[in-house]
């Protein structure tokens, strides 16, 4: 993609824009970079790309910026109907996403695991397996590095392995990947997607443009996956998330799946054992079924089995994700702050036995906490209720179960402590985005971690 000389805007300037401006400059292009934000509640980062040579059009939207411009790129959290974005569309400006541009400028093959809850896992874990098989991979996308910050020095044996959301995929044009996973279908970002449909439609952009060289990884548990996979002409993989005993799913066809206490995959007529299950070192069956789909598309890929069993046998997970913080006088606490809508709360809730004390609440985006009464009934004790949809919650869930409103995380880590026994699991699954109260998932994780750290060293004070 030629882009010397280029006069391009790149809007939202969090992580993914930033690093998009800078792969820009770097790139001989005319860069403005644009946030709604003014500088003072923006990155370091960002006033520092006006000494890298960028202009930078912050605190509110210009339309002729935008109309101006040889290219407009997106980052993940700006809207795609941004007026702005209409305008420049309008006037034959070509707008993509961060991740669109990455694409056009790497040289490699790509992998691009998306859905509604797992991503995350199953990304780390497939890099893992590439890692451990010798070959030079990139991990990031909607985690760790951005898409632009990768794409340096990469080389035809280069493997990106990259975690797309639907924010992302909705602004790519030639995006491409050589195996793609759909991990799951459900609810979510509908505050951001019109629809359901639309929410969908966006993630089916992982399969556009494949072709019958391509493989596509699919959930074939999830009717939703299977019908949107269909209308792609990449080679189907099923994979069957949820161990069992039960034998290998019918047919000949390639098949990933659990069997006699071991992953298994079926391809070219032939079994092969993945890894066993007693390898898996993470709590919840979900994350046993991410991790089944992370060893089909490193199999695709090239990785040997050697290498994917050893890769799962050193595999803990990834921060934020059913991360075991601490154990205080016989309670466990977990983060799952990635647990930002209804269903992966849901999953994240089964991983437990029980009794469950979990900390809920955020931004409402969409989804029924209604579906959370059967499974919070069999292994909750209370719900401590944070954030902006505290009643929506209370509503739902407080004929099922205790519902304690909590105005701040400190004071809900407190109260779960206080109510908590021995034995007793305070979990942290919001079932929410984190806006209302911080920057991003990642920051309430941290925050859930810090009170925890401070619980700890109270109760170790107060012991000596």
């Amino acid at each position: 993609m030629e882009l010397e000389g280029k006069s391009a805007v790149v809007v939202g300037m969090a992580r993914s824009g930033v690093a998009a401006a800078e792969f820009l400059l770097g790139r001989g292009a005319r860069v403005v970079a644009a946030d709604r934000k003014p500088a003072a509640e923006l990155p370091p980062e960002v006033t520092r790309l006006q000494e890298k040579g960028a202009r930078l059009a912050l605190g509110a939207h210009d339309a002729a910026t935008f109309t101006a411009a040889d290219l407009v790129v997106v980052s993940p959290g700006v809207p795609w109907d941004l007026p702005e974005l209409v305008a420049a569309r309008g006037a034959g400006v070509e707008v993509i996403a961060e991740l669109e541009l990455g694409f056009r400028c790497l040289t490699g093959t790509v992998a691009a695991i998306t859905g509604t809850k797992g991503k995350s896992t199953t990304t780390a874990a497939l890099g893992a397996m590439l890692k451990a098989a010798g070959q030079d991979v990139r991990v990031g996308g909607n985690i760790g590095q951005a898409v632009t910050g990768l794409v340096e020095g990469s080389t035809e044996k280069t493997v990106f392995v990259l975690e797309v959301s639907s924010f992302q995929l909705e602004g790519t044009e030639a995006f491409h990947p050589r195996v793609a996973v759909f991990l799951n279908l459900s609810p979510d970002h509908l505050d951001r997607h019109p629809s359901f449909d639309d929410y969908a439609r966006a993630k089916a952009r992982i399969f556009r443009n494949q072709t019958e060289d391509d493989w596509a990884v699919v959930n074939a548990d999830d009717p939703g996956v299977i019908a949107l996979a269909r209308e792609g002409r990449g080679r189907p993989l099923p994979f069957h998330p949820l161990p069992s005993a039960s034998p290998a799913p019918e047919g000949r066809g390639p098949a990933a799946f659990f069997a006699g206490n071991e992953a298994r995959l079926r391809r070219d007529g032939a079994v092969e054992v993945l890894f066993p299950l007693s390898a898996v070192r993470l709590p919840g069956t979900h994350l046993a079924g991410d991790l089944l789909a992370a060893a089909a598309a490193a199999r695709l890929l090239g990785a040997g089995p050697e290498a994917v069993e050893r890769a799962v046998r050193a595999f803990t997970g990834v921060e934020h994700v059913l991360e075991r913080v601490a154990e205080i006088g016989g309670v466990a606490f977990f983060n799952d702050s990635k647990a930002t809508n209804v269903e992966a709360a849901r999953k994240s809730i089964e991983a437990f036995p029980g009794p469950l004390l979990v900390v809920m609440g955020g931004r409402y985006k969409g989804g029924d906490f209604h579906d959370l009464a059967g499974v919070l009934a069999t292994h909750g004790k209370a719900v401590l209720a944070i954030g902006e949809a505290q009643g929506r919650i209370a509503e739902a869930l407080g004929s099922v179960l205790p519902v304690i409103a909590c105005p701040s995380l400190a004071e809900a880590v407190d109260v779960a402590w206080a109510e908590a026994e021995p034995g007793d699991t305070v979990l942290l699954a919001p079932a929410c985005s984190s806006f209302d109260m911080f920057e991003d998932y990642a920051a309430r994780g941290r925050a859930f971690k810090a009170e925890v750290h401070r619980l700890e060293l109270k109760e170790l004070g107060a012991g000596g």
